[in-house]
């Protein structure tokens, strides 16, 4: 791995979390996601699965995490099950986790090779009487492919089908939700690698450079910095692309006067950091430009306030929505009228502004969080209000990530990213 090793710490402190809400005498089994076939002999890159890693600290494929906090043989509480090392795949593949290497990555002392997983599952199952099983409940989640945890859920509930079954992601949604300091240092550092990224960007734009251009600038630095991607497909918009919401194309030219809306974040140890600036092509924003620049950044700053404990989310972007619509009045893009005759599922704000506002972040882009309960202290959302005016040929999107505090405002992981329109434009110039 590119990152620094992590304190196991915080595997511990998530297992320990995580079993705790277990029901009495029941098992708990995470896998690793598959890796994904091309064509001929390719694959795409390997990514692990979140709640494995997240609860292990196990950053390889092949690997299954399984959790007895009553079992009987104290020895058999928290098992990790690893794909076997030998000689001949170091040579082609590299070094895989060794017992050692897993234990010290994890803190869990019980480790097996794969070949022993049905012999030691045959005999936890016949201790415990539930099985939690893992299944994506993410309220953005759309899977097409059966995964590996797919397969090993349908295999399990064939063998053992007089085992009552739990889910674990109810619990995970939870406890995912709100980062630990370990975890808050993470994302900081991914944030501090797209800062790298941005400035290094703010150097180089100038009219004639295309936008597959800016986006190798930012990988160039992610990567240097020990950085393996993005978090996620960058956007990099300039003119009309920015009115597309998920523009990824990245392959026009940048031209004198217009805008380039740059939506990148960089990946640090599976944590990720999530930016949205908009810049002048030519250093400079027109006068309409920066009237509508200034109009997001202030619903940006008022919208940080609201990130509080106890807010709930759709409160808070109904909250939003009355700050957007204060400025686009303002702007001359809505009148009286437009505002009073609204529909209210599509209030008028939404033709110029027409997604939400924030979502959780961390070891996922839109990160694990329960919409309908109340934000809590160490949760981290983005917030990133913006204006898309097609007519005019140039939409602005302005994005940070923050971190809800006990008390007072939110604490801004991005607060060394340049965002104020004259310091884009002085250190462009």
């Amino acid at each position: 791995m590119k990152y620094d090793p992590i304190n196991s710490s915080l595997f511990i402190n998530n297992r320990k979390n995580f079993m705790a809400q277990m029901k009495p005498n029941s098992i708990a089994v995470f896998n690793s996601n598959d890796i994904y076939p091309v064509s001929a002999d390719s694959t795409l890159p390997f990514e692990q699965h979140r709640d494995i890693f997240y609860l292990s600290g196990v950053d390889q494929e092949e690997s299954i995490l399984v959790l007895f906090p009553e079992c009987p043989k104290p020895q058999f509480r928290e098992i990790l099950f690893l794909r076997e090392t030998n000689e001949h795949i170091a040579v082609w593949e590299g070094e895989k986790l060794t017992k050692e290497k897993a234990y010290t990555s994890s803190g869990i002392k019980t480790v097996f090779w794969l070949q022993d997983l049905e012999k030691i599952m045959f005999e936890l199952m016949s201790y415990a009487e539930t099985i939690y099983i893992n299944t994506n409940e993410h309220y953005r989640a759309n899977v097409e492919t059966e995964t590996r945890e797919d397969r090993f859920t349908k295999w399990l509930r064939e063998k053992y089908p007089a085992h009552s079954v739990a889910k674990s992601n109810p619990i995970l949604q939870r406890l995912r939700s709100v980062k630990d300091s370990i975890e808050l240092n993470l994302i900081q550092s991914a944030c501090d690698i797209t800062e790298k990224g941005f400035r290094r960007v703010l150097g180089f734009v100038k009219p004639g450079v295309w936008e597959y251009e800016i986006e190798a600038e930012y990988i160039h630095e992610f990567v240097r910095n020990r950085s393996k991607k993005f978090a996620y497909t960058p956007i990099i918009a300039s003119g009309n692309n920015a009115n597309v919401l998920h523009y990824i194309e990245n392959n026009q030219q940048c031209k004198a006067g217009d805008l380039i809306l740059m939506d990148v974040g960089a990946e640090y140890a599976n944590y990720s950091s999530d930016m949205t600036r908009t810049i002048p092509v030519s250093g400079r924003f027109s006068d309409r430009q920066k009237e509508v620049y200034n109009a997001v950044n202030k619903v940006k700053n008022e919208a940080t306030k609201m990130l509080v404990p106890g807010t709930i989310w759709a409160d808070y972007h109904i909250e939003v929505g009355k700050i957007m619509t204060s400025e686009l009045l303002g702007l001359g893009l809505l009148d009286k009228a437009d505002v009073q005759n609204e529909d209210p599922n599509w209030p008028a704000y939404k033709k110029y502004f027409m997604h939400g506002t924030s979502h959780h972040m961390g070891l996922d882009t839109h990160d694990y969080g329960l919409l309908h309960e109340p934000m809590k202290a160490n949760m981290v959302f983005t917030v990133e209000p913006g204006i898309y005016l097609p007519k005019e040929g140039f939409g602005i999107r302005l994005e940070d990530d923050v971190v809800v505090q006990e008390n007072g405002n939110p604490f801004n992981l991005m607060r060394n990213i340049p965002i104020e329109a004259d310091e884009i434009e002085e250190l462009m110039n």
